[in-house]
């Protein structure tokens, strides 16, 4: 069980969300089996501040952690708990909405909006957490060069040097940039779910091209191997976690583990005890 093998593609999707925002959405309900403990992935990319700036006003979230990632651009972001702040080029935040939270996320007008957000799942113990917001500025992203082209360590390891170390579920968020007929070998945790996003470019796995904008999902083994392919540089992302093995109740932005759980969610929603508590930036 050495090289693992491509299990499944899924191809974005253009769509709009929030406000208007135009954006790609990857990965959705009907993947959730499949990439555990990832949920969803939508991308950004856009050069027209008018399919943007309108942003994702104020909006719940429970049971899980929202992760942004910004190649290009930048994006306000502030909660109900008196949290705020901006994501710049090469900076990500990771919320942990836990037992429930009001946020709103609000790129900016910039020549290009380049990125994408992720939704983690959170255990069923941790469900309820306390929310807490965590901004990962540049100085806590390495990154490592290297023939092929550079890597960036927003969370987990590489080449022994590590990111941040999450809260709860230890997934690991590499940003790869491979140039132009280079690849790469990243070695996996085999009991671990592994798929990358092609952000940027097209690339070549086991003699088979796939396209930007693609999620690439791999079976089972300890390494993987992308190989750049097409006119420009590649840039993808690397994701690794842990499945759950947890049912999932999903209903737009809460996850919980049973449909109860949901029901009452969006009962406390409605009758305004949704909000826990939590705390400041970590």
């Amino acid at each position: 069980m050495g090289l693992r093998q491509v299990s499944k593609t899924v191809k974005g999707r253009v769509t709009t969300d929030g406000a208007g925002i135009k954006l790609v959405r990857v990965l959705g309900i009907q993947n959730v089996e499949d990439f555990d403990p990832f949920l969803m992935l939508d991308s950004f990319d856009s050069h027209k501040p008018e399919e943007f700036t309108m942003g994702f006003p104020f909006h719940p979230h429970r049971g899980i952690e929202t992760i942004t990632y910004l190649l290009e651009g930048r994006m306000e972001h502030q909660d109900s708990l008196g949290n705020k702040g901006l994501i710049n080029p090469g900076e990500s935040q990771w919320m942990t909405a836990g037992s429930g939270i009001m946020h709103q996320e609000m790129p900016l007008e910039s020549p290009w909006l380049l990125g994408l957000q992720i939704w983690l799942n959170l255990p069923r113990a941790d469900k309820m957490t306390p929310p807490v917001y965590f901004d990962i500025k540049k100085d806590l992203i390495p990154e490592v060069e290297s023939p092929f082209g550079r890597v960036r360590i927003v969370a987990g390891q590489w080449a022994g040097q590590g990111g941040v170390k999450p809260a709860h579920i230890q997934a690991t968020l590499l940003d790869f940039l491979v140039k132009s007929g280079q690849k790469v070998t990243i070695p996996t945790k085999p009991e671990e779910t592994v798929f990358i996003f092609l952000i940027l470019g097209d690339a070549t796995i086991g003699g088979q091209k796939y396209e930007e904008k693609t999620a690439v999902l791999f079976g089972p083994g300890q390494e993987i191997e992308v190989a750049q392919a097409g006119p420009k540089d590649l840039r993808f992302l690397f994701f690794q976690g842990p499945p759950l093995k947890e049912t999932v109740a999903w209903g737009g932005p809460i996850v919980m583990n049973t449909r109860d759980e949901l029901r009452q969610a969006f009962e406390e929603l409605e009758a305004g005890t949704f909000i826990k508590g939590g705390s400041a930036n970590a």
